[in-house]
């Protein structure tokens, strides 16, 4: 046997991994080297039984894609750009992940930016990656919508936690978030909720905000207290712990699961009993949520589904086809641990 070939499975003979080309995959799947290309690419075009045969072939080979050349003939890099706030915060990591996953499996790269909750270095993020990138994922923008708009019309763009015209956004119901978090309060006895809001700059804060004030009127007799906006992180939670306590609110909402965990652990040094004297509560459901004594009640989001939807979406712009990859359904869901209690005085 030619020193140069190995046998595949199905007892076809193929070249040694190394120098792998298209027509060496052609040649052993019993395709053309263009039909290769095309169920490479994921084009709806190729029969999924055929694709599958040569995905499974290539896989074997040890094919990898030359997507530089490819890229000077379709003029793509096969790179997505995802931006986000703070790369810090698990919300986000999760998000991420879920990004990097669903591209990985569609042959993309990506670029991950760190605006550091920063509107102007999110915007100069996104016009220096928007050159190296076939298109991009913000996530939860800080910007204003006059310098989205700024970008909007020479960037491929999908947007995570906000909408902006006539971009693709994938979004959670923060209406529903809202509606589940005060019913689980109310029901416990809470007549007075504090809610320690995120930046100024959030969508994501201004549509949770518009959520209570929708809500509230339906619960007879419930107060709720704005405590103003914090940083999103740990150390925002401690610096709202202490205005909760002042506004004689029995319970807290935080923004997010990090303030609540720092809320929790502002309360703890002041010796305020948790949930004895105020329940807590956080959005978002992130991994640490569970790792705290007590566990912090949340409202749990679909994180890494957030991400693939939001890539599914950006290669259909991309790649335009029939095939349509579709946003997935991105329910909430209450999630009841040992932060929240009946008031005391009840």
């Amino acid at each position: 046997m030619n020193d140069d070939v190995g046998i595949l499975g199905n007892g076809v003979e193929a070249p040694m991994a190394g120098s792998i080309t298209v027509r060496d995959v052609a040649k052993a799947a019993g395709v053309s080297a263009s039909t290769v290309s095309r169920a490479l690419a994921a084009n709806s075009v190729v029969a999924a039984e055929t694709r599958e045969r040569i995905i499974n072939v290539a896989r074997q080979l040890g094919y990898r894609p030359n997507h530089a050349a490819r890229g000077l003939i379709t003029g793509r890099t096969h790179n997505i750009g995802l931006v986000i706030p703070d790369l810090e915060n698990p919300y986000f990591a999760s998000v991420t992940k879920g990004v990097q996953s669903r591209a990985l499996t569609e042959g993309y790269s990506v670029f991950i930016a760190d605006s550091d909750e920063d509107a102007r270095a999110e915007l100069e993020l996104v016009r220096k990656l928007s050159k190296q990138v076939d298109g991009l994922i913000l996530c939860s923008a800080r910007m204003s919508d006059a310098d989205i708009a700024s970008v909007a019309d020479d960037t491929t763009m999908v947007l995570i936690n906000r909408e902006w015209g006539d971009l693709t956004s994938v979004v959670v119901d923060d209406s529903e978030i809202i509606r589940q978090a005060l019913e689980h309060l109310y029901a416990l006895g809470h007549r007075h909720i504090a809610y320690a809001g995120g930046p100024s700059t959030s969508w994501s804060n201004r549509k949770r905000w518009a959520g209570i004030e929708a809500v509230q009127p339906k619960l007879e007799g419930l107060t709720i207290s704005p405590l103003g906006s914090f940083a999103p992180v740990f150390g925002g939670g401690q610096s709202a712990a202490d205005v909760a306590v002042a506004s004689g609110a029995t319970a807290v909402l935080a923004y997010n699961d990090l303030m609540g965990l720092g809320i929790l652990a502002r309360l703890a040094t002041r010796g305020i009993d948790v949930p004895g004297d105020m329940s807590v509560m956080g959005i978002d459901d992130v991994n640490v949520a569970t790792l705290v004594s007590p566990g912090l009640t949340t409202v749990r989001s679909p994180l890494t589904k957030i991400g693939r939807s939001a890539v599914n979406a950006l290669i259909d712009l991309i790649e335009p086809t029939d095939r349509h990859n579709s946003i997935e359904d991105l329910p909430v869901q209450l999630v009841v641990r040992q932060s929240t209690s009946v008031p005391r005085s009840r």
